[in-house]
């Protein structure tokens, strides 16, 4: 609720900088509000909220890489808005694919109370090594951990992107790990930083 009232807060106060269908809405918002029409104004500002969360995804899915070489990709997803937003915080994801059935997923996780569990499972190396099939690991600067399922061939690094971003790369149906870390290699995390200031 807080993030919509900031949002409906901006749509009142800021006029429109450009003539699209946005900036219509909550032109015709504000009238509908001086106008004391207020359940109008609601509905007609939550089309403009809803237009700009498009806006924000678009630009956030472009964090997910291309398919690397010999591979296809599903069209990424992003899930921002909504009352879970505030539990599980900004998810984005995408599927990878390969033609031996090979499969690699990308998940970015921003923002959510949950993370400050991960950060401490990663801030402790004995913790993680107490589990079977899971080992430290680090990148760029980012601590984090792997873990293998032999039986299925399956690989997942975690890493934690400063205090409110975690990056997972899955990978089933590979004999090692060495195409989820070149997946997680084609991430852009200075980007992922600075969309989400972490």
């Amino acid at each position: 609720m807080t993030r919509f009232a900031v949002l409906l807060a901006l749509a009142l106060t800021c006029a429109p900088a450009a003539a699209d269908e946005i900036s219509d809405q909550i032109e015709a918002g504000r009238k509908a509000y001086e106008t004391g029409e207020l359940r109008s104004a609601v509905q007609t500002l939550q089309f403009a909220i809803a237009g700009i969360q498009e806006k924000i995804n678009l630009s956030l899915v472009e964090l997910l890489p291309p398919p690397l070489e010999g591979w296809t990709a599903d069209e990424p997803e992003a899930q921002t808005g909504g009352v879970a937003a505030l539990i599980t915080g900004t998810n984005l994801s995408r599927r990878y694919h390969r033609a031996d059935g090979a499969e690699v997923e990308i998940t970015i996780t921003a923002d959510s109370p949950l993370l400050s569990m991960m950060g401490m499972m990663l801030a402790n190396p004995m913790l993680m090594q107490s589990s079977h099939g899971t080992r430290t690991f680090s990148h760029a600067g980012h601590r984090g951990m792997v873990q293998h399922e032999v039986d299925a061939r399956r690989w997942e690094i975690s890493l934690m992107v400063g205090a409110n971003i975690l990056v997972q790369v899955t990978g089933s149906g590979l004999d090692d790990r060495q195409t989820v870390e070149d997946y997680l290699k084609a991430i852009d995390l200075p980007a992922v930083q600075r969309a989400f200031g972490g």
